[in-house]
């Protein structure tokens, strides 16, 4: 049961990788997701249905356009790829269990904020507050199944903690922290929230450190300099994702403590 789990959970995150090339792409440039079709880049030819599958496509052409033979970037099977490796590891982890579809929402869409992020220096408040809603409505159902409203509870207040201490550092800071990243703090303290107040502490923490040895180790190299912005939301999704996967054994050793 816990292995057809994992499986079909690889193959949606396969789909839903599709998807995020899509939504990666097209958000930032304020594009619709729906028109017009998957089109090449060079020779604008749509895309066949036999052509736009998760990564077996892209292996099947060499990585080139059917029609025109440009090279399609390794980017797209990539996030393909990565994508449904999220899924399957956050499925091996909890198993069949009501809050594993909010872990998706979450996964899907903070690895898709990261990448754009990346590229444009910006956090697109639609997917912000898509995955928000998304993941909040899978926690309140795992939370009325398993009659866990406690854990909901704290994940609220944590949420709202997370967005609170975000939005005074903006405010006083707008420079240090954007209000992209204030707007991404509520999701990231929800879902951290739902696990414990020592997991939030430890997301919030390892995005620091995540940035901060980043950071060092592109101004070492000289890649960019010390007033070169740079794209906090990237270490956010890094911390927690990273929290998300190893935070329990990442903490204990200070179990005692926290």
């Amino acid at each position: 049961m816990r292995t057809l789990l994992i499986i079909e959970c690889g193959v949606l995150g396969l789909v839903v990788g599709s998807f995020l090339n899509v939504v990666i792409y097209r958000v930032p440039r304020h594009q619709s997701l729906l028109r017009p079709r998957s089109r090449c880049t060079s020779c604008e030819q749509r895309i066949r249905d036999r052509d736009n599958i998760p990564v077996l496509s892209w292996l099947l052409l060499k990585g080139r356009c059917r029609n025109c033979q440009a090279r399609i970037s390794p980017r797209y099977p990539l996030v393909e790829f990565a994508t449904g490796a999220l899924f399957v590891g956050s499925a091996a982890q909890l198993g069949a269990n009501w809050a594993l579809p909010a872990d998706l929402v979450f996964l899907a869409s903070v690895f898709a904020l990261a990448l754009i992020d990346a590229e444009h220096l910006v956090l697109p408040r639609t997917i912000i507050y898509t995955a928000l809603v998304g993941v909040s409505a899978f926690l309140l159902l795992a939370a009325a199944i398993y009659g866990e409203w406690h854990r909901f509870l704290l994940a609220v207040i944590c949420a709202a903690s997370w967005f609170a201490l975000f939005f005074v550092i903006n405010l006083l800071s707008p420079r240090s922290l954007g209000f992209g990243d204030v707007r991404l703090a509520p999701l990231l303290g929800l879902v951290l929230g739902w696990l414990g107040i020592r997991y939030v502490l430890l997301g919030f923490f390892l995005s620091n450190l995540i940035g901060a040895l980043i950071g060092i180790g592109l101004i070492a190299t000289k890649r960019i300099d010390r007033n070169h912005p740079v794209p906090y939301g990237v270490f956010l999704a890094m911390g927690s994702t990273l929290t998300l996967f190893a935070g329990t054994e990442l903490l204990r050793p200070f179990q005692h403590i926290l």
